[in-house]
C-alpha cells in the first residue's frame, strides 16, 4: 500500500528515549543495593563491567535536564529490583526507594512522562542462587516487587512495562548473560522459566489494574518480522515456525492467555513442555495488557535447511547475537538477506521491516502500540570541540521513523516512540564502545575519564523532530 500523503503523527504522541538501570546507573553496590545476575555474569575480556556504567545514579539531574532540553515527552527507564529488595524478597531498602522517588520527581518536574520498566534482565542474585525463574517462589517475589513499585510511585507513573525482552532471555539467554553457564537441560529449563515469567507478568498486570485503575501496563518483547529465504513452500513454513517461536509465543500468552499451538507442538516434540499447575492458565488469562510495547532492531530471514549460495550464504554470527535468527535445522535455519544492508555489528538495517512488524502486531492483537527500543549502535568518535558527527544515526532513525509514519497511515494505533538510547550506556555484551545515545558519555572501556556529557549531532536533529511532531525528518542541522 502506498500513501502519497501519509499524514502526521497523532497529537500527544510520546516522543521519548530509553535506558535500563544496570546499563546506565552504575553505583552497583551503593546505598544498600544487592547484586543482580548481571553483576555476577561473565562477559568478553576487554570490555567494561557494570559497576559504574554512565554513573546516572549520581548524575541523573544533569541527564534529565538534557532529556528535557531535547524535548522528550516520555523517558523509559527501569527500576533495579535489587536496589529496592537487595535479596529479591527480603527487607525493603529505603535508600533504593528514595533514589527512584527522586528520579521520578525530577522527570516529572521537567515535564516528562515517566515510562517504567519493572524488569530489565537484572534478577536479584539472591533469587538466582535459589533457582531464579526456575523456582516458583520468584513469581511471588516479582509480584511483591511490582506492588511495591505501584504503591511507591503509582501517583506519578501512568505507564508501566512488565518484562523487557522476555523472548530474548529465553532464546538468547546465554548471549545476554541471563542464563548461567552450565545450566542443566537448558532448553527445558528456559521454557519452564518462561512459564513462570508469564505468571509473574500476569500477576503484575492484575495488581496494577487493582491498585492503579488509571494506569496502563503492557509487555515489552523484542519483535521482528520474519522473511522466508525464498518462495519455496518449505522456506515459508520455516519462517512461520520461527515467527511463532520468536514472537507469538510470548504475545499470545500475554494477550490471549494461551500457548501458541505451533510452539506447543514444538515443545511437546522436544520434551520441553513446562510444568503447569492447576490455576496457572487462568492466572495468565487474567492478566490483560492495555497496550503492547515492542523493541525492534532488525528483521530476520530463515530457510528450511542450510541455504544454497544462490539463496544467501549462512551468516557466521547467527548463533552469537540476539538479533540473529540462529539455527535449529529441523525447524528453521537463519540465513543472510542479500536485499538488506548490515551495520558494523552484522545487524540488518530494515526500516520497511519496522512497518511490517508494527502492522503484524496490531493486526494480530488490536492493542495500542508503543516502540520502546529502536536504534543504531556504532563506534562514535569524539572530535575537536567535543563534537560527535553521528549522521549515520540520524539516517537510521529518519528512515525508521518514516516507516512508522506509514504504519500509522496503514491504520496502526501507535502512541509513542522511544529509541535506544537516551544517553550512551554499556551495551550488554559489547561494552561502552558500542554507543547508541543522543548524548555522548566521555569514558571508554577501562578509563572512566571525566564522564562528561556532550550533545551529539543527533541530539539536535531529534530535538527539532520532536518540536515539529515528526514533520521535519529531513531538516538540516547546523552543528
Amino acid at each position: 500500500m502506498q500513501h502519497h500523503n501519509p499524514g502526521a503523527f497523532p497529537d500527544g504522541f510520546l516522543w521519548g528515549a530509553s535506558t535500563s538501570a544496570y546499563q546506565v546507573e552504575g553505583a552497583w553496590n551503593e546505598d544498600g543495593k544487592g547484586p543482580s545476575v548481571i553483576d555476577k555474569a561473565t562477559f568478553h575480556d576487554g570490555i567494561t563491567d557494570f559497576t559504574v556504567t554512565s554513573d546516572h545514579y549520581h548524575r541523573f539531574k544533569e541527564d534529565i535536564a538534557l532529556l528535557a532540553e531535547m524535548g522528550l515527552k516520555t523517558y523509559r527507564f527501569s527500576i533495579a529490583w535489587s536496589r529496592l529488595y537487595p535479596d529479591g524478597d527480603g527487607e525493603l531498602n529505603p535508600a533504593g526507594v528514595a533514589f527512584y522517588q527522586q528520579l521520578i520527581n525530577e522527570i516529572c518536574r521537567q515535564g516528562i512522562e515517566p515510562l517504567v520498566t519493572l524488569y530489565h534482565f537484572d534478577l536479584p542474585w539472591a533469587l538466582q542462587q535459589d533457582g531464579g525463574w526456575s523456582n516458583r517462589r520468584t513469581v511471588a517475589a516479582f509480584e511483591r516487587f511490582a506492588i511495591t513499585c505501584f504503591e511507591q510511585y503509582g501517583q506519578q507513573v501512568k505507564y508501566w512495562l512488565t518484562i523487557n525482552e522476555q523472548n530474548m532471555m529465553i532464546l538468547k539467554g546465554d548471549v545476554i548473560g541471563t542464563l548461567p553457564p552450565g545450566t542443566p537441560d537448558p532448553q527445558r529449563t528456559l521454557y519452564q522459566q518462561n512459564h513462570h515469567m508469564m505468571l509473574a507478568q500476569a500477576k503484575a498486570m492484575v495488581a496494577c489494574h487493582q491498585r492503579l485503575p488509571q494506569a496502563k501496563i503492557g509487555p515489552a518483547p523484542n519483535i521482528s518480522c520474519i522473511y522466508a529465504a525464498s518462495a519455496r513452500p518449505e522456506d515459508v513454513l520455516a519462517a512461520d515456525n520461527f515467527s511463532a517461536l520468536r514472537n507469538w509465543l510470548y504475545l499470545d500468552l500475554a494477550v490471549h492467555g494461551r500457548y501458541n499451538n505451533v510452539v506447543w507442538a514444538f515443545l511437546q516434540q522436544r520434551g520441553w513442555l513446562p510444568t503447569i499447575e492447576a490455576d496457572d492458565m487462568a492466572t495468565i488469562a487474567a492478566g490483560k495488557p492495555d497496550f503492547i510495547a515492542f523493541n525492534y532492531y532488525a528483521s530476520a530471514t530463515v530457510s528450511a535447511d542450510m541455504p544454497e549460495v544462490a539463496r544467501g550464504e549462512l551468516n557466521s554470527k547467527q548463533q552469537a547475537d540476539q538479533q540473529m535468527a540462529g539455527i535449529d535445522k529441523t525447524v528453521y535455519v537463519g540465513c543472510n538477506n542479500p536485499h538488506l544492508k548490515q551495520n558494523q555489528f552484522g545487524w540488518y538495517i530494515d526500516p520497511v521491516g519496522f512497518r511490517i512488524t508494527a502492522r503484524e502486531i496490531y493486526a494480530r492483537y488490536a492493542l495500542p502500540l508503543i516502540v520502546t527500543e529502536n536504534g543504531l549502535g556504532a563506534f562514535d568518535t569524539l572530535e575537536a570541540g567535543n563534537k560527535i558527527y553521528d549522521d549515520y544515526r540520524i539516517a537510521y532513525l529518519r528512515e525508521h521513523i518514516a516507516q512508522l509514519r506509514l504504519a500509522i497511515a496503514d491504520g496502526v494505533e501507535l502512541f509513542g516512540y522511544c529509541p535506544w538510547s537516551a544517553i550512551d550506556l554499556v551495551s550488554t555484551h559489547q561494552g561502552i564502545s558500542k554507543r547508541y545515545g543522543f548524548v555522548y558519555v566521555n569514558r571508554d572501556e577501562q578509563d572512566l575519564k571525566d564522564l562528561a556529557r556532550y550533545r551529539k549531532k543527533s541530539f539536535f536533529w531529534y530535538q527539532q523532530l520532536i518540536a515539529s511532531n515528526g514533520t521535519t525528518p529531513d531538516a538540516q542541522i547546523e552543528y
